[in-house]
């Protein structure tokens, strides 16, 4: 079978490309910065409406389902828009709209309201499938997984320097992280607004179908991609495991070893510190080295037997060594992105990130009503017991049907090239 010639990335002035990464790699960071900042006080500030852990613990499990099924939800309305009307003037809207978010969630005085302005939050951070967008139209398929790295570097160091200040800063005034995060939102949108040139040349772009705004027909026309339908599967369990791992971290390292805070802000940071190495550092070598595809099913081996070693691990230290040692596991997401994006029309990367970023909150959903039933059911067992390790248990599952699909989709690909 003949190849297709490979896809150019729309034109943009050299001058601009950079000055343009330069604004999306802000613009993620500054995303991840303000989620961080509000993570250590959000609890606090439901507290504030509640009359006891148990209603705090619904309540803020409802908050953050509502945060998830708006961005679910919001994702694909946001990647079709760019696609027909430009990704700057959306990617403008979404930092006002998450600047008043910010705003309104710290003068909140219900919790009907807040639930509300968490919604409207969820959907503007949608916002981030845009970016990846705009990322693709600046950059040459080959170079989009390198992109994609420091993006996801980006979002690591987020990781590192977003719930530090927050806690900092809601030991002052639990409201205060959110003015923060709203004033940071709206320093974005300024230099958006003055530095930021539009990727996607106003020739060609497809007219606004509301049908693309429909998460169902959005992930449909994502497995119709050319060659790429079973990596819609593998983002899923990819994703499923990494929101499990996320939801179930702290309960389960204080099950297992008795961790409090201080513990786990450290194991948090090293996860953030090592994708910033990972993906801003030595993704672009890796790539010298080895292939995207290569690289993805390489990742998905080391992550599959990190899940295991941290559910097996029987010192707290040993939660450490792992996250050091899964070096390949932090290059999935970047070579599995990137292979999708250069598989989408020139026109249509709004709705096809948008897309991919609607199915990985669709997980974000389901993680919580998976991760925490199995905590639940071991949460009685001694400390140190491998058994609580089962949520891990089940990422590694996931991520070992993932690990399967892609390498059989990848030798079925080659066969028939």
């Amino acid at each position: 079978m003949k190849a297709s010639a490979p896809e150019q990335p729309l034109k943009t002035p050299a001058k601009g490309r950079q000055a343009a990464m330069r604004f999306i790699m802000l613009t993620v960071l500054i995303d991840m910065i303000s989620i961080g900042l509000i993570v250590p006080v959000l609890p606090v500030l439901i507290g504030k409406f509640t009359n006891s852990q148990s209603e705090q613990a619904f309540w803020y499990g409802a908050v953050a389902f509502a945060f998830g099924v708006a961005n679910f939800l919001a994702s694909p309305v946001l990647g079709a828009l760019s696609d027909s009307y430009g990704r700057r003037p959306v990617l403008l809207l979404g930092f006002c709209g998450l600047a008043l978010n910010f705003f309104n969630t710290a003068m909140a005085s219900s919790l009907t309201l807040l639930i509300v302005v968490r919604m409207i939050g969820g959907a503007m951070q949608a916002n981030q499938a845009v970016a990846n967008a705009y990322v693709a139209d600046i950059t040459a398929p080959e170079d989009r997984a390198k992109r994609f790295g420091q993006l996801g570097a980006m979002f690591g160091l987020g990781f590192i320097i977003g719930p530090v200040m927050g806690g900092l800063l809601g030991a002052t005034d639990v409201h205060l992280p959110f003015f923060v995060a709203g004033s940071m939102a709206l320093l974005n949108l300024l230099y958006g607004y003055f530095v930021l040139p539009e990727s996607l040349p106003a020739a060609g772009r497809p007219p606004f179908n509301w049908r693309a705004c429909n998460p169902a027909n959005s992930l449909r026309a994502l497995t119709e991609l050319k060659s790429i339908g079973p990596l819609v599967a593998v983002v899923a369990c990819t994703g499923l495991a990494q929101f499990t791992l996320y939801t179930s971290w702290v309960l389960y390292t204080t099950f297992k070893f008795g961790w409090g805070p201080q513990q786990n802000g450290w194991s948090l940071a090293a996860v953030g510190v090592m994708s910033v190495i990972v993906q801003g550092l030595l993704l672009g070598r890796l790539l010298k080295l080895f292939s995207p595809r290569r690289l993805a099913v390489m990742g998905l081996v080391s992550s599959t037997l990190a899940y295991v070693l941290w559910g097996l691990a029987s010192e707290g230290w040993m939660m450490f060594g792992v996250i050091f040692i899964n070096i390949f596991g932090m290059t999935v997401a970047a070579s599995i992105q990137s292979i999708i994006s250069s598989a989408a029309d020139a026109h249509k990367q709004g709705q096809t990130m948008g897309a991919v970023s609607a199915l990985n909150s669709l997980m974000a959903v389901a993680a919580p009503a998976i991760g925490g039933p199995l905590l639940g059911l071991v949460s009685n067992l001694p400390r140190g017991d491998w058994r609580i390790g089962a949520p891990f248990y089940f990422c590694a599952v996931l991520q070992a049907t993932a690990l399967f699909l892609a390498y059989r989709h990848f030798t079925k690909e080659k066969i028939t090239a």
